[in-house]
């Protein structure tokens, strides 16, 4: 049987992990500038094949819907390798495995990051 101490105890625990688990991810994100131009590829140069609204186009969809059950580490490797045989170019000379999952888990939350305007 349970115990209150128990059930308290625990509920703690799971508390501390979640805590851990966000700091880790925010401690991941890159930083202003870099999430600028992410957003900026992502909109100009991903929308060009995946639609501007992201919904699809040559390529398909990049919205929750269209990447659910996809494992992320599956998206990262097609973001940094691309598609051969297909028009899915390779981002890794442009980016790291941490700003592609940084991209995947923002497009998979339905929170692709805004562009910001550049300043000249």
């Amino acid at each position: 049987m349970e115990t209150c101490s128990m059930r308290t105890q625990r509920a703690l625990a799971a508390l501390v992990v979640t805590g851990c688990a966000s700091a880790l991810a925010a401690a991941d994100a890159p930083a202003p500038a870099r999430q600028a131009q992410l957003a900026h590829w992502l909109r100009d140069d991903c929308g060009a094949c995946h639609g501007m609204t992201l919904r699809g186009g040559l390529g398909p969809p990049l919205t929750p819907a269209g990447l659910a059950g996809k494992p992320p580490d599956g998206l990262a490797a097609t973001v940094l390798y691309g598609r051969p045989g297909t028009a899915m170019p390779p981002w890794q000379p442009f980016m790291t495995q941490d700003e592609a999952r940084w991209l995947i888990d923002r497009l998979q939350a339905g929170q692709p990051p805004a562009v910001t305007p550049q300043g000249n």
